[in-house]
């Protein structure tokens, strides 16, 4: 490893001023009352004056304010320490710290070597001080070699640079060496501890933690702040509840419910075990919130799917005057995703801009993530390209974007420039592949892809592997290639591959193969209405109604309530929320009179109501105004209501869009001249001039079955004429 050490020019102090009642011992004036860098200039210029700063103790603390006490002086400082013509160890150890304090380690580190070099012999000070540079840099290398000059040197047995000497190889990830030390020491102080809980903490360790803090309850070790946080951070992430419960109530009887960082944590714990609303409680407790505390309930939040309730804590963030940071934004993004709230995420976006926020590459990958969830994929690619550095994961997320906005092609495009940028795929990415080629239609390209994952890639195909190619085949009409494919896996079938199955065979309608689907799914898992609900449209697409009436009525028997479909639009900011046959919205009554005319106009262009989507217990005369009202159409018509004319209309549902849904909104973004976004369980749906990027898909069975029919009545004509020439040959 080799660093640069920065030169800075010397500044020139000020005018020599004259400080009356000069102490004869200036140290408490230097370190005290010297508040800026103008005032110990004017120390600095008395000293030179009167020969004070030959003294090495005097100059020492000048050297200790500038470096130390004062902010953004480093440069002044090392000019001090340059001035000094025989530096001992307790100067260089100020700007050994004074690098390491300013995000420099590297300049630290060969600051040591410079010492060493002039044979500065170093004090038991300086170990720990550079020890904690080579932490910062995982300077693993460095920090084994300061280990031997501690061993030589014989400040081994200090338990400072012992404790120091720990942190660092936890670090750094020598956690065998880290442990070991540990165990060697005879007498562990909480701050012994507290080094090997941060090291575990740090690099992920989290069952680590737990099993040390056991033992160090056993020892009666009486807990500080950085093992308490340590150990609620790895409670979170493990979902131990009790532990930090535990740590809860010890926070509480030992009066430490005022300290900030330990009721963030508290928070943080709370939200990621899953218990939320305690996680609310004490960050209303709270009289003072910094950006940490706001930014761990507005995680939590996003990460329990309580995105709204996300939102509008952001807000009072906002109101409340405190700066989002990274987290903040990352949680926020992430939450806009899912309700698909494009104007707020773009107000995040913008506010990134205005404050020069560094693109890092979680930030970056968050915005490429919501701009292709919210269906805006321009803007995902154009962040994208911006990003100065990608990860495996930025990758991914931009082609399963790409895949899911029905870009398939162009999703494969991106993969293949990821080959070429040297950056290697995983198995989440493969995903995302799978998925465009399904998307794309390209079942051979498909084929070779998951071949490709084991041959190229030295992986093992996933079961969501194997769920992606059930999906190409079943999606391209292939369902008897799709079962078998199913019947020869080499490990068995989880319920999620049976449902994609399932699915398509209600879109082909498939009966025997969606029965046989519905059978193995109730074997392997609980049934969610979904399920009910496929089997009882396949049903129903091929007429059998006394059929779907039992599966119905098995639902009910089961008390398995149908997921109502929902469908949210953002408008000014404000989410609405619509349910299908709603009455909750204040603007229903004008809502559905707009639903009834734009009915009326998309009919005179084609649009006939498709009645096998309607409430099964709907009467004949009410099937039609049943599936008027489905909750996306509510939302499409006051989204003509509140937009402006030719404005992009954007709808995200929580259930997969159907058929008639897919029909009536194609012919919309005709009749009406938007583009509509439509967001379902599954993919986007962008309609635009009359057509949609799933490539119709929705309607891809009625067309198979009649090019089947075409081909049927070809193949008999021309039987036809064959059978007539042979008889007229005969």
């Amino acid at each position: 490893m080799t660093f640069t050490l920065p030169t800075f020019p010397a500044k020139t102090t000020t005018a020599l001023t004259t400080i009356p009642h000069f102490p004869e011992n200036p140290k408490t004036l230097i370190l005290q009352q010297c508040r800026t860098i103008k005032e110990l200039n004017q120390v600095h210029a008395h000293l030179i004056k009167t020969s004070l700063h030959l003294i090495p103790s005097v100059a020492e603390n000048l050297l200790e304010s500038a470096a130390l006490n004062l902010p953004q002086s480093t440069d002044y400082a090392l000019s001090i320490f340059t001035h000094i013509d025989e530096p001992n160890s307790p100067a260089y150890n100020i700007m050994i710290r004074a690098f390491t304090l300013n995000q420099s380690p590297h300049d630290s580190i060969l600051l040591f070597k410079q010492m060493l070099e002039k044979s500065v012999e170093p004090d038991q000070f300086t170990f720990p001080c550079v020890l904690k540079a080579c932490s910062r840099v995982q300077a693993v290398k460095e920090g084994e070699q300061i280990h031997c000059q501690i061993v030589k040197s014989g400040f081994y047995l200090n338990g400072f640079a012992e404790n120091t000497l720990i942190n660092m190889y936890a670090n750094c990830g020598k956690f065998e060496i880290a442990r070991s030390l540990f165990d060697n020491m005879s007498e562990k102080t909480v701050v012994t501890w507290s080094s090997m809980f941060s090291g575990y903490t740090k690099c992920g360790y989290f069952e680590e933690v737990v099993k040390l803090f056991r033992k160090m309850m056993e020892s009666n070790v009486k807990f500080n702040e950085i093992t308490m946080v340590s150990v609620l951070t790895a409670c979170g992430r493990l979902g131990d509840w009790e532990l930090g419960k535990y740590i809860h109530e010890y926070i509480t009887e030992n009066e430490l419910t005022k300290n900030p960082t330990l009721m963030t944590s508290l928070i943080d714990m709370y939200a990621k075990c899953g218990d939320v609303d305690m996680a609310r409680r004490l960050f209303n407790q709270m009289t003072q919130r910094d950006v940490v505390a706001w930014s761990a309930m507005i995680s939590g939040y996003s990460q329990s799917n309580r995105c709204r309730e996300a939102l509008d804590l952001f807000t009072k963030m906002q109101e409340a005057n405190v700066e989002p940071n990274e987290v903040t934004m990352v949680s926020v993004l992430a939450s806009c995703a899912v309700l698909g709230a494009l104007e707020t995420g773009k107000w995040v976006h913008f506010y990134i801009k205005k404050k020069k926020l560094k693109l890092t590459v979680t930030l970056g990958t968050a915005l490429v993530d919501f701009y292709s969830k919210c269906g805006s994929i321009e803007n995902s690619v154009e962040v994208f390209i911006k990003m100065p550095f990608k990860n495996v994961l930025s990758w991914t997320v931009l082609i399963q974007g790409l895949a899911n906005n029905g870009q398939g092609k162009r999703a494969l495009e991106f993969f293949n420039f990821m080959s070429e940028n040297g950056m290697k795929p995983n198995d989440v990415t493969f995903i995302g592949v799978l998925s465009a080629c399904s998307h794309a239609g390209l079942v051979d390209l498909g084929r070779d892809i998951f071949k490709s994952i084991s041959r190229d890639y030295d992986l093992e195909p996933k079961m969501e592997h194997y769920g992606c190619m059930v999906d190409i085949l079943s999606r391209a009409g292939l369902i008897k290639e799709a079962y078998q494919f199913i019947q020869n896996m080499p490990t068995k079938p989880n319920a999620v591959i049976w449902r994609t199955l399932l699915a398509s065979c209600k879109v082909h309608k498939s009966v025997e193969i969606g029965e046989e689907s519905f059978k193995q799914i109730c074997i392997l898992d609980t049934t969610h209405s979904g399920d009910y609900i496929l089997l009882s449209n396949i049903y129903v697409s091929v007429g059998k109604w006394e059929e779907a009436l039992r599966v119905r009525n098995l639902m009910k028997e089961k008390g398995i309530k149908k997921t109502p479909g929902c469908s949210l639009i953002e408008l000014d900011g404000e989410i609405h929320e619509f349910f299908a046959e709603d009455n909750k919205h204040r603007h229903i009554k004008m809502i559905y009179n707009v639903t009834e005319k734009m009915i009326k106009k998309i009919k005179l262009a084609g649009y006939v109501p498709n009645t096998e989507e309607a409430r099964i217990d709907a009467g004949e005369d009410d099937k039609e105004t049943s599936v008027s009202h489905h909750s996306e159409k509510l939302a499409i018509a006051f989204g003509l209501i509140r937009t402006s004319k030719g404005a992009t209309i954007r709808i995200t549902k929580n259930l997969r869009v159907c058929n008639d849904c897919h029909d009536a909104m194609k012919i919309t973004s005709k009749v009406f001249e938007r583009e509509i976004v439509v967001r379902d369980r599954n993919r986007f749906h962008h309609f635009k001039e009359g057509s949609c990027s799933c490539n119709d898909y929705w309607s891809l069975g009625k067309l198979l079955r009649l090019i089947g029919m075409l081909l049927y009545e070809q193949i008999f004509q021309l039987f036809l004429i064959l059978s007539t020439a042979l008889e007229e040959k005969a």
